[in-house]
């Protein structure tokens, strides 16, 4: 493909985690948009692509106190991923959450997270 722009493309390089394939991702952008993407072997490989070049984000899975459990920390998770640039920010928020026991998995321990409209999650019963 050929495009005519003011701007030379630049290529970004991903390494596809949405399968066990592990393709190497290629991603052309030119002036601000996203011309090709190469590389992948399946649609969700492609749909990776896209998305970690305009906005990358991740799942968050740690731990946060819980009282009168068997265990000290309770294993937590995002329902979904999040914006990458907020991990750390829902992390050291997460660090001042404390739980009393019984909990059991699945039950939300932080609604809404950041704002963002994804619960953060149990992800085990204690």
């Amino acid at each position: 493909m050929t495009y005519l722009t003011n701007e030379e493309p630049q290529t970004s390089h991903y390494l596809c985690i949405g399968c066990p394939m592990g393709c190497r991702l290629e991603v052309e952008e030119a002036e601000g948009t996203i011309v090709e993407i190469r590389g992948f072997s399946c649609k969700r490989g492609e749909q990776y692509a896209a998305q970690e070049h305009r906005e990358p984000r991740r799942m968050v899975t740690t731990t946060v106190q819980v009282d009168n459990g068997i265990w000290a920390r309770l294993p937590v998770k995002t329902r979904e991923p999040i914006p990458k640039d907020r991990v750390v920010e829902l992390c050291q928020t997460l660090r001042q959450v404390r739980v009393q026991a019984p909990v059991t998995l699945g039950d939300v321990i932080l609604p809404n997270a950041l704002g963002l409209g994804v619960d953060v999650v149990a992800s085990r019963s204690i």
